[in-house]
């Protein structure tokens, strides 16, 4: 029986034939990279090839040299595989990796989002066989409000609290989420206060993008000079000494866990705005319909729940495990994992699993 092209071992996503790894979890000779996010782009690999607008983000965060950068669409063949990247449209420099041997093409996505988030190449369809997907909102209870207006509640939020003398403190992940808000928070309001997480990162970035200035907070950076402007600062920060010294402040939360009041709730913030960085459950359909895919393959995420929406839709569908955690892996330090459990999310929204599904 011949080996599939791509297949899960120990160490990743493995393709025998090239002897290489997509996004491998433990070190290895050759790794194919999606994105920069700390679960799928990992230190102590021999060579790391990724999209080139992902370069500086691996060599700033994992401190490494040997890594190679490849345009969109550019093919490159190793032992007669061939391999490319689509824009994933995830964060800054993600990438869907497309690999076709003989005729068959599959293609792994990593993490993405088809929401055109202003600062990420848009997310691009690829026609394949075998889709490998992520499914991290991958239940008919997700469904995310167009960005703008998430923006605009952002914006109106921090007014509020400015009007009140307070600091808005707001949490996301320094890579990633951090800059999407920064893109779109309005300067004309008041002063930007980063956490050095997300400054450091955000000048990482800035060549590629546009960003409004930002104001690193340091040791000297008084408490009232924060009053009635806004911080963004990584999930790790809060409850630490570093943002009691803020007070009086307020805090709000971007991700799409703040759906749901529990996660509010468990999380301590003031305010929750859905944004997510991932698909919401119709994105993920609509995604896997257009690629033309017969096979699925789902990972992280929902992912027996998924899988069997989706072989009731016709499709080969199945279910792989990874080290991929979502949006819990994209954490910034120490942190509960973010990624809230079936249980967890269908009972506080009152749903029955077999009747929405």
């Amino acid at each position: 029986m011949t080996a599939p092209l791509l297949e899960f071992n120990d160490r990743g996503i493995y393709c025998s034939q090239a002897d290489v790894y997509l996004d491998p979890w433990k070190p290895v000779k050759n790794a194919l990279i999606t994105h920069g996010h700390a679960d799928h782009s990992r230190w102590g690999h021999e060579r790391y090839i990724t999209h080139s607008s992902n370069v500086p983000i691996i060599k700033h965060r994992l401190r490494v040299t040997n890594v190679i950068g490849k345009e969109w669409n550019e093919t490159f063949v190793i032992n007669n595989v061939k391999f490319s990247f689509h824009p994933a449209g995830h964060i800054i420099g993600s990438s869907q990796i497309r690999v076709e041997h003989k005729g068959e093409v599959w293609v792994f996505t990593g993490d993405y989002k088809t929401e055109d988030d202003g600062i990420s190449v848009p997310y691009e369809v690829v026609k394949c066989h075998t889709f490998i997907t992520e499914c991290t909102f991958g239940l008919p209870v997700f469904k995310w409000l167009p960005q703008a207006q998430v923006m605009e509640d952002v914006n109106n939020w921090w007014a509020e609290n400015q009007a009140e003398g307070k600091t808005s403190v707001l949490f996301g992940y320094s890579l990633g989420k951090a800059q999407r808000l920064l893109k779109f928070l309005d300067p004309n309001m008041g002063k930007i206060y980063t956490h050095g997480a997300i400054e450091n990162m955000t000048q990482v970035l800035r060549p590629q993008v546009d960003f409004p200035a930002t104001t690193l907070i340091t040791r000297e950076t008084k408490k009232e000079e924060l009053l009635g402007n806004i911080v963004l600062a990584p999930p790790s920060a809060h409850g630490s000494t570093w943002i009691r010294k803020m007070a009086p402040y307020v805090t709000g939360s971007a991700s799409g866990w703040m759906a749901f009041r529990g996660a509010r709730r468990r999380r301590a913030v003031d305010k929750g705005f859905v944004l997510s960085d991932h698909c919401d459950w119709q994105g993920l359909l609509e995604s896997i319909s257009a690629t033309g895919a017969e096979r699925v393959i789902a990972t992280h995420g929902y992912s027996d729940l998924f899988s069997k929406y989706l072989r009731e839709l016709g499709y080969d569908a199945r279910t792989a495990k990874t080290q991929y955690e979502g949006e819990s892996g994209e954490m910034d330090g120490k942190g509960e994992k973010e990624m809230e459990s079936e249980e967890a999310v269908l009972n506080e929204l009152n749903i029955n699993v077999e009747e929405k599904l």
